[in-house]
């Protein structure tokens, strides 16, 4: 039998793979660990203007898409259980459906996913392309240190601009859902909003800000790490941009798992 054949083999490899994968992007976790503490020792050395730059590029002209994209989600939301709901007289129950779901869940992964696509493998693509390029090459002999000069830029961007996206993905969501409970099931507006009032909790609100803050931090990590570790070549900006999509989309799932679990047990114990 062939060696390469080996379903073993195969899995050995894979192992090891992930192993080395997990190694480095710890080893990167640490050097931009490291960067933030200088940048907050030494405020003047960031890159402000680079900082707009990017906060324009994740914030404003993401805002678009996100809100279309969360207004369509609370829509469909709204439409499969209000065809449920309305066969059982729970009509009064798809505020609360629909508002809790797009606060605590849908909103803040769309708007991850979403912030994924445009930035995270925009980032990948840059320093992947600086790195090709021999940029990198060429700060580490002027004394430069690449992760702070061009990761912490990209990294308050994201803090700053994701929580907000989360916030308008939650408002068009549950607008969504609104228009749905008015036009199918005759909700009147006023009822409608204040049974949102009363469903979706100002915790709920925390829950999807803190998340999105969480998934800024795995998508800038992610998107500069694959774009450090970039081959020679044009081909290697591609699978670099194509890994860093699918893994961060990969880590957010499982953060928000792990998220939904200790917020669940958060709230239910009070």
């Amino acid at each position: 039998m062939n060696r390469k054949d080996s379903i073993f083999l195969q899995t050995g490899e894979l192992l090891c793979l992930i192993c080395q994968e997990t190694l480095d992007l710890i080893s990167f976790v640490g050097e931009m660990t490291s960067a933030c503490i200088e940048a907050v020792r030494h405020p003047s050395k960031i890159r402000w203007r680079e900082t707009l730059y990017y906060m324009n590029m994740c914030g404003a002209n993401g805002l678009p898409i996100t809100a279309l994209i969360c207004l369509l989600t609370g829509i469909i939301l709204g439409y499969q259980a209000a065809v449920q709901m309305h066969r059982y007289g729970a009509d009064s129950f798809l505020p609360g459906l629909v508002g809790c779901s797009m606060v605590r869940e849908l909103a803040p992964i769309m708007v991850a996913v979403i912030a994924t696509g445009r930035a995270g493998s925009a980032f990948a693509a840059e320093i992947g392309t600086m790195k090709v390029s021999e940029e990198i090459d060429a700060m580490l002999t002027m004394g430069f240190v690449p992760a702070r000069f061009l990761v912490i830029p990209k990294l308050i961007a994201m803090l700053a601009m994701l929580p907000l996206l989360t916030v308008f993905g939650d408002i068009m969501g549950i607008i969504g859902g609104m228009i749905v409970g008015i036009s199918q099931l005759g909700i009147p507006l006023e009822t409608y909003y204040q049974t949102t009032v009363i469903w979706v909790k100002s915790k709920y609100f925390f829950e999807s800000i803190f998340k999105s803050g969480v998934f800024a931090v795995i998508i800038t990590t992610v998107g500069c790490w694959r774009g450090f570790r970039t081959g020679s070549g044009a081909i290697a900006v591609g699978k670099a941009t194509t890994s860093t999509v699918v893994l961060c989309i990969l880590l957010i799932i499982i953060a928000d798992t792990l998220l939904a679990h200790l917020f669940n047990t958060i709230f239910f114990t009070e």
